[in-house]
């Protein structure tokens, strides 16, 4: 198996991890009830699936500048998305958002239609 050959199975196979987990997180987002929890879907998986497409993009570029680029943007990254999604969730502590506690059950679709119309 020659170098260029498992240089590509390797970034691809990152690329594709990463676009998984960015995925994951976007059905998070749509699926789940509350603030916080959207919060967490959103950072946890939008961080980690960000950091593996920038490594399987360092990975196809080689050892270049380009990598070194990568690999700055990948540590920013890494430091500015978890703060910055602590300082989303600390500011709706402190506007007094309150999580849902308890258990927890998805609407049916004739209470989805009773809000909607109360709202229209």
């Amino acid at each position: 198996m020659s170098v260029d050959l498992l240089q590509l199975l390797v970034s691809s196979g990152l690329v594709i991890s990463g676009i998984f987990f960015v995925l994951a997180g976007t059905i998070g987002v749509l699926r789940l009830p509350d603030f916080y929890t959207l919060m967490h879907a959103a950072g946890m998986t939008d961080t980690l699936g960000a950091e593996l497409l920038i490594l399987g993009l360092m990975v196809q570029s080689g050892f270049t500048q380009t990598s070194l680029k990568l690999l700055l943007v990948a540590f920013l990254l890494f430091l500015t998305s978890p703060t910055a999604s602590h300082a989303v969730a600390n500011a709706a502590d402190h506007a007094g958002l309150k999580p849902l506690l308890g258990k927890y059950r998805a609407p049916s679709l004739e209470e989805l239609k009773k809000s909607r119309e109360v709202k229209r």
